[in-house]
């Protein structure tokens, strides 16, 4: 009888889709795989449930098992305190959890793997005697940053939000501004949502394993540093082993029957001439339209050519998390003539492009993007150099990652003030697409490119790594009474 890996993936498609890509790798190995799957994506979240179905249809080896519906579940809030919401949410499944765990047959059960805003399932695995190991869909600088977080900073100091540009230095981490951190961090400390982090933080601890998407040489210092002992100094706790197993990266959509229009429009470009946009799934909706107007001032003025994707303003905190993909009046959004004027040069699609493809097609030079890791690891695996234009979560601790140690990427600094101008656009895309600076981001995206292809075949990093997973995970099962 094969083991079986349940995964227990976030409701938000970012951490869906690399967790799917995950179950892809296990069955190569020759596990069975189930995916837990907690049903209010079937309600609320469209784009959410489209993942699901897509890769329900689209992976038939792998069981999904839509969790029973709780009763009274908690009232859906907004801004930071969404994840107040979403970690209850979690911890009223874990009954629903523990339900499905339990009727798999006994002793098959290799792991647990929960997201990483899932670590409350944690109990789960205790009580039913499983290994358990959270899955990090985010770089390993920012896996190191989250550990050392509740110790960084004494009762009684100023606050991350006071510290503002104020640099922290973390071990294994390029010394980055407080004002980087999760906007959860920059609350008050005594805050519900401050102190609920920090506990999170903490649970990763108990662990018997912790899942990166990421290689070794690209964040070699961090993930060096989550080997280390002195990453925690002074505490009693010790860190679980951490399984660096990236890049998780989405393969190509070529094999759909239709080619999306962009495909063909990028079939007639020269080589590496076309700056590519893609603000993810929730990102262009946090532009205003003031700022979209801005960055087609300055796409027109650099006279490059460039494939835009773009989506509306959102109106709410919950529109952005439940139903991002408003449809755009381009008219509305663009300047006047705008798209007139750059008829053959550019070409701006709305809401959804296939980013994967995209990356990889010979025409694309340049990809500006929001930093979302996932949209970092597809520039990296496709060799394409990043404009840095980080948006929400974990992304401006992304940019110094890209920018500051892999050399990857160049940053638009106009973020910072809520507004990036046209003229720092159009210089930033003419440095890229035009100097020997850019040649050199090249370069060094390249090797990386190179590097992420070696970390997965035989002997490579990741697949290493993958391999120490699956046998800690069978030690720590030998060691327990396990009940499934």
């Amino acid at each position: 009888m094969k083991k079986t890996v349940v995964l227990y993936p976030a409701i938000l498609t970012s951490h869906f889709v690399p967790m799917m890509e995950l179950a892809d790798v296990l069955l190569e190995e020759g596990y069975a795989v189930a995916v837990a799957v907690i049903d209010i994506t079937m309600e609320q979240n469209a784009e959410l449930a489209a993942a699901v179905a897509r890769a329900a249809s689209s992976k038939p080896p792998v069981a999904f098992h839509t969790l029973p519906r709780i009763r009274d579940p908690p009232t859906f809030t907004h801004g930071v305190e969404v994840l107040l919401w979403y970690f209850e949410l979690v911890r009223r499944y874990n009954e629903s959890l523990h339900g499905f765990i339990s009727s798999m047959p006994a002793g098959s059960v290799h792991s647990l793997i929960v997201d990483v805003g899932s670590v409350d399932a944690f109990d789960v695995a205790k009580d039913l005697g499983i290994p358990v190991f959270t899955f990090y869909p985010t770089s390993a600088s920012t896996v190191a940053i989250f550990l050392q977080l509740p110790s960084i900073r004494a009762p009684g100091q100023p606050s991350f939000k006071d510290l503002g540009d104020a640099h922290l230095n973390f071990h294994g981490v390029q010394p980055m501004p407080a004002s980087h951190l999760t906007p959860e961090m920059l609350e008050d400390p005594q805050s519900e949502i401050y102190k609920v982090m920090m506990s999170k933080f903490r649970k990763n601890l108990d662990a018997d394993g912790i899942l990166v998407n990421t290689f070794g040489s690209l964040e070699s210092r961090a993930v060096g540093a989550l080997r280390d002992p002195r990453l925690l100094p002074g505490s009693k706790c010790t860190i679980p082993p951490v399984h660096c197993v990236g890049p998780l990266v989405v393969g190509s959509s070529g094999e759909t029957k239709e080619k999306h229009e962009c495909m063909a429009w990028l079939d007639r470009q020269p080589e590496r001439s076309v700056v590519f946009l893609c603000f993810g799934s929730l990102g262009e909706a946090k532009h205003s339209e003031e700022q979209l107007k801005e960055i087609a001032v300055g796409l027109e003025s650099s006279g490059h050519r460039f494939l835009w994707v773009l989506r509306a303003p959102a109106l709410s905190d919950k529109e952005r998390l439940f139903d991002p993909h408003t449809n755009p009046d381009l008219d509305t959004l663009l300047p006047d003539g705008f798209l007139e004027r750059t008829n053959g040069r550019g070409l701006v699609v709305k809401l959804w492009a296939p980013q994967v493809d995209v990356l990889r097609h010979k025409a694309t030079g340049v990809f500006v993007t929001h930093c979302g890791w996932n949209s970092v690891l597809e520039g990296v695996t496709a060799g394409v150099p990043m404009l840095c234009w980080p948006l929400y979560a974990e992304q401006k601790m992304n940019k110094v990652v890209m920018v500051e140690e892999a050399g990857i990427g160049v940053e638009v600094v106009g973020w910072q003030q809520g507004l990036v101008s046209s003229e720092e656009l159009e210089a930033k895309v003419r440095l890229m697409m035009e100097s020997q600076e850019g040649e050199r981001l090249r370069a060094r995206v390249t090797a990386h490119k190179e590097a992420a292809a070696m970390a997965w075949k035989d002997g490579g990093s990741s697949r290493a790594a993958f391999g120490k997973f699956l046998s800690d995970a069978a030690a720590c099962q030998g060691t327990r009474n396990t009940r499934v």
